[in-house]
């Protein structure tokens, strides 16, 4: 581990992921369909914004939760090769490994998941030691993580006191109950991420300005991630667009939401314009799309500008 602290401490849940490509339809029951095309790799919203955010540049430290398996060392394994840290990565003895089977079907998807040993990280495991090795912390995909959700409002206050800046993608509610006290847990996060649908599922609204005028009065920036239209940045005042990076060339759409958490953090720890945090944010999950899975369109940071360059006619500053 290095002395100096890293720029950002990733908490959050990790798992593999079973990417099945080329569905001509979804599965119905009692029947049965074929998979032109898979994939098996590194997995997670966390697992995925952790390494491509370690590609932008930052230096990235990882607290999650894995099952002492094969499917555990990989994810650690990849993890290190993607130069994250992996020296606080717990093992379960009682809990198998997580893994997600995504089903692509044109440019939408369909998700199981099993949770497993993400489900057993608590707020517990995350010590202020940890906390104060890093600059900035970030969490996501909290409605899978019941071991960490009770402990999260003081998380966040505990990583504030200690002069971290904070973000939370809070990701799908797979039993969609949407029980976070954002009154709460919101003036302790200074950018909240979530997409359109889970920010108006949370704020129980129908409309992207009715659900910021719930919360207007505790939340600081909202980064709002909006697919194919784009993105709504808001700092408690003003709200503006991100146009949209698009091509035509889309392999999957898995882990676009991280990547473009990962360009925006990368950012936005720099202190830059959350103009340039967003049309970062924006080329970096379209980057995303251009490779299957979360992680393979990020093999290095030339690379990553290189594709910028080329297909988006963008030159990173």
């Amino acid at each position: 581990m290095q002395t100096t602290p890293f720029d950002v401490l990733v908490a959050g849940e990790l798992n593999v992921d079973l990417i099945l490509n080329g569905l001509n339809t979804l599965p119905v029951i009692g029947k049965e369909i074929l998979a032109r095309d898979m994939t098996f790799t590194l997995g997670s919203s966390s697992a995925i914004f952790a390494c491509n955010l370690r590609t932008l540049g930052p230096s990235v430290s990882f607290i999650g939760k894995v099952g002492n398996d094969s499917f555990g060392t990989r994810i650690c394994e990849t993890l290190a090769q993607k130069n994250v840290d992996t020296s606080r990565i717990l093992r379960s003895n009682t809990a198998a490994t997580g893994i997600s089977i995504a089903l692509n079907y044109a440019q939408d998807r369909a998700m199981i998941t099993y949770p497993g040993a993400m489900e057993e990280l608590s707020a517990d495991d995350i010590s202020d030691k940890a906390l104060m090795n890093a600059r900035h912390l970030h969490v996501s995909a909290v409605f899978l993580q019941p071991g960490l959700r009770p402990g999260l409002n003081k998380l966040f206050a505990r990583a504030k006191a200690l002069g971290l800046s904070t973000s939370l993608d809070p990701q799908w509610d797979p039993a969609e109950q949407w029980e976070i006290d954002l009154e709460r847990l919101l003036p302790n996060v200074d950018v909240f991420l979530p997409n359109i649908a889970e920010l108006q599922a949370l704020t129980r609204q129908s409309s992207l300005q009715s659900s910021l005028e719930v919360l207007r009065p505790f939340a600081r920036i909202i980064a709002i991630k909006h697919g194919e239209q784009g993105a709504y940045i808001w700092n408690g005042q003003t709200l503006f667009h991100q146009p949209p990076y698009l091509h035509s060339d889309i392999a999957d759409c898995i882990g676009a939401g991280d990547s473009f958490n990962a360009g925006f953090i990368s950012q936005f720890i720099l202190n830059r314009p959350l103009q340039q945090c967003a049309a970062y944010a924006a080329l970096a999950g379209a980057i995303n799309t251009t490779a299957p899975g979360g992680t393979t369109a990020f093999q290095n940071l030339a690379a990553f500008h290189s594709i910028a360059r080329q297909k988006f006619n963008y030159t990173p500053a």
